[in-house]
């Protein structure tokens, strides 16, 4: 199974990212925003992150979730490639649990692709089709 898509966008940039489970779904944005920065295989998993994200909808907890990256990433010089996300119903919305490794930023290791600015709401969107999952969202850059 692929584990995201670039959408075309004529300003920004959209991923559309894919999993057997909404939690695989999610894991696989978190990676496609940061190969929009860097090259992810070259990430070492040295440091590891556990975030905790609550919101009304899976929408906002998309946004959420990959705000928190980016804000991690701007204030620690973080670099992720590899999430482990459990996603569960409670009684006001949705509860996502995630472990995030990843390493410092070095530019000799990871040549800079883009920088990623903040998140949107704009052209997102959360769904199944045949068994499959996705979740499609765009980044300001």
């Amino acid at each position: 199974m692929r584990r995201f898509d670039w959408v075309e966008h004529p300003s920004d940039v959209g991923f559309r990212a894919y999993g057997r489970t909404i939690s695989e779904a999610f894991e696989n944005a978190a990676l496609a925003l940061f190969e929009i920065m860097v090259d992810t295989s070259s990430v070492r998993g040295e440091v590891e992150r556990t975030i905790t994200v609550k919101a009304e909808d899976l929408e906002a907890l998309l946004y959420d979730w990959l705000d928190r990256l980016i804000a991690i990433h701007d204030s620690e010089g973080l670099v992720f490639s590899e999430f482990k996300v459990e996603i569960s119903e409670v009684a006001d919305g949705f509860l996502l649990t995630a472990k995030a490794r990843g390493e410092k930023f070095d530019p000799n290791r990871h040549p800079g692709r883009t920088s990623v600015k903040a998140m949107t709401y704009h052209m997102m969107e959360i769904g199944k089709k045949n068994g499959e999952w996705f979740v499609q969202a765009v980044v300001d850059i």
